[in-house]
């Protein structure tokens, strides 16, 4: 790791697929790959074991990689009640992982993620990817989807609050009154272009 680089170890959490996605964010705000995952659990084990997994799965990664902060995303029941407690669970057990080895965690909301990484808060998931592979400078997208959106949980960290030695986890509550990291907004070149070109893209469709 890159001397006065943070590493952030950014988490999709999920019980049949939970993503995790390794950066190393520099002091100039710089994100660099270290590596991405996905751990899975089956639905016909037990829920207890399935937890189980996911606990240990970040306890591989953490005692791996060491990272220096864990992002995960927020929980929004937007979706069925079975993949919000599903969900519930698998972030749990991420952060008991976390809280065991004393790596601080913070939440950041879908479109806070999508908002840092693209620009645009209600980008779709398909522009977050490409914007995740330019942003690390991949060959390709990561997959499946969870291991992309590891990763751009990892960069909206690093960009909002986490990569500047800000303390993201003193204005981060959790649970019920979960609510993301404040600070000021970031863009980079890459998401003008980017911005830029969906811009010129609707236009288009309207003409």
């Amino acid at each position: 790791m890159t001397t006065g680089a943070q590493r952030i170890l950014g988490v999709d959490p999920g019980l049949t697929r939970c993503g995790f996605g390794l950066i190393d964010m520099s002091g100039n705000r710089t994100a660099s790959f270290v590596d991405v995952g996905v751990a899975g659990t089956r639905p016909a084990d037990p829920l207890d074991v399935r937890v189980l997994r996911v606990w240990e799965a970040t306890e591989r990664w953490i005692e791996r990689y060491h990272p220096d902060a864990l992002a995960l995303e927020r929980v929004f029941a937007q979706t069925s009640v079975n993949t919000v407690i599903g969900t519930a669970h698998a972030a749990g057990a991420v952060m008991a992982s976390a809280a065991r080895h004393g790596v601080p965690v913070a939440w950041h909301t879908p479109s806070e993620v999508k908002a840092a990484v693209t620009g645009e808060g209600r980008a779709d998931k398909a522009s977050v990817a490409r914007m995740v592979v330019r942003i690390l400078r991949l060959e390709e997208v990561p997959r499946p989807a969870d291991a992309a959106d590891a990763l751009a949980i990892a960069i909206c960290h690093g960009w909002r609050g986490g990569g500047t030695g800000v303390d993201a986890t003193a204005r981060t509550e959790t649970h019920q009154g979960a609510r993301p990291v404040a600070s000021r907004p970031v863009t980079t070149p890459a998401q003008r272009a980017w911005a830029e070109a969906e811009a010129r893209a609707r236009r288009g469709r309207r003409g």
